[in-house]
């Protein structure tokens, strides 16, 4: 770290999440610099700098990484990326905050999980929407027992992106509606019904042969509750964001779990009564990062670390399988 007691940021890529993810709330947060940049195209690498005033562009990913002066990395490079970039960082001893879905597969996150594991370093998959208030309290709530014995969790993200070119619509990318807002339901379900839920059954629409524009998968928990994730980026649904829990007692629904800066509905049905609740309109992204900085200078804990991942992405893995597709990653003829 720097005398300043910040975290020294270098991004890989200059991906169009990048700026409300990293480079907008580093403004706001104050332990927190994004100082350099790398892209395969060295214009863009450029042009992106100078719109962000990013002070340092590096010719390569590796020399990034290599920085002395760089402490932490963000990695939003293609889903099929983010294991070797992510491994390549640890090796180099900087802190990551990797962008979700951690890895292509299971097997990969277990890799990266164990090169970070006893080395110090923070390395945090990015689901923004869990440093949110809101989804902790729409975990305490199930947790909490407010609606009683739970019963079943529905969770569902639909986007409209009939860009079929974009790289979420390629396979060796790591690419699927299970990948992108998938990895969001799927971290959902896990969050309200727990972890090591059954995958019954799944179903899939597809773009192409192997990649997914719409799935629904149902699954089962040991004490005996159940699930179902929908998720898409073009279906006949074009926009649905939402969660139902439902327990002995009471039902809670939200409306837009995952940016609850831009609009929320939040409301707990108990025992017959309904409550609505609000929260704060600051930026998930901001919480994200104050979290990663606060781990990083202070050892503070993580909601979102590679254990977690490693989970996250055998559900997604056992998903594909149920729906009859390959994981991805894995080589196909």
């Amino acid at each position: 770290m720097n005398a300043g007691g910040t975290v020294r940021i270098g991004t890989l890529g200059a991906a169009r999440i990048t700026p409300g993810a990293l480079v907008k709330p580093a403004r706001s947060v104050g332990e927190a610099e994004v100082v350099a940049v790398a892209a395969r195209d060295p214009d863009r690498a450029e042009r992106f700098a100078r719109k962000h005033k990013i002070p340092t562009v590096y010719a390569t990913y590796d020399d990034v990484i290599a920085a002395p002066d760089i402490d932490a990395i963000y990695n939003p490079l293609p889903n099929g990326l983010h294991a070797e970039w992510t491994l390549k960082a640890i090796a180099a001893g900087k802190h990551v905050l990797c962008e979700k879905p951690f890895t292509s597969n299971a097997a990969e996150a277990e890799e990266v999980a164990t090169a970070a594991e006893s080395t110090g370093l923070v390395v945090m998959e990015a689901f923004h929407y869990r440093y949110h208030p809101l989804a902790q309290r729409m975990h305490d709530v199930v947790a909490g027992g407010e609606l009683g014995r739970l019963e079943r969790v529905e969770t569902a993200m639909c986007i409209p992106l009939p860009l079929f070119r974009d790289i979420r619509y390629q396979y060796d990318l790591g690419g699927g509606a299970t990948m992108d807002v998938g990895a969001y339901t799927v971290h959902q379900l896990r969050l309200l019904g727990g972890d090591d839920p059954e995958v019954v059954n799944a179903h899939a629409r597809l773009q192409s042969p192997r990649v997914d524009r719409w799935m629904q998968a149902d699954m089962r928990w040991p004490e005996g509750h159940t699930g179902r994730m929908t998720c898409s980026l073009w279906s006949s649904t074009p926009l649905k964001l939402s969660i139902r829990a439902s327990g002995s007692r009471g039902e809670l629904r939200v409306f837009n779990q995952t940016g609850p800066q831009f609009f929320s509905r939040f409301t707990v049905m108990q025992d017959g009564k309904k409550e609505r609740e609000k929260f704060p309109r600051k930026p998930t992204y901001a919480y994200q990062l104050e979290a990663f900085t606060s781990a990083v200078l202070h050892g503070t804990p993580i909601l979102t670390p590679p254990a977690d991942s490693v989970e996250n992405m055998r559900v997604i893995d056992a998903v594909y399988r149920a729906a009859g597709l390959p994981i991805r990653g894995e080589a196909v003829a």
